[in-house]
């Protein structure tokens, strides 16, 4: 899979921001993270009314996002089963480039 912008990169340079997009380059993913850099840790509920994602969705994304290393999951309550979820170093270190789509978005703005 080659994306536009790659061109003149290494080999591993090419892979390394192939598997950046791969990663965090749909939109729930980037929104859950900007949500977590918002608020801080929160809950299941509290991401789906929040982001109007649905559930099935969410259970998805946060689990993709735990095994990239993106999210840890801390349980708070055991009956029922229920987990508040923070970002990692690694996922709070993407805070300058959703800035950076904030911005080029507010600069590119059209309507």
């Amino acid at each position: 899979m080659l994306f536009w912008g790659l061109m003149g990169k290494s080999d591993k340079e090419q892979r390394a921001q192939e598997h950046a997009i791969e990663l965090v380059g749909d939109k729930w993913t980037l929104l859950l993270i900007a949500a977590l850099l918002r608020e801080g840790p929160s809950r299941f509920l509290d991401l789906q009314d929040g982001l109007g994602v649905s559930p099935n969705t969410l259970s998805a994304r946060l689990k993709r996002m735990e095994e990239a290393g993106l999210i840890t999951r801390h349980p708070y309550s055991e009956n029922p089963p229920r987990s508040a979820y923070v970002l990692t170093p690694g996922g709070s270190a993407l805070s300058p480039v959703l800035e950076a789509m904030r911005e080029w978005a507010s600069q590119n703005r059209r309507g």
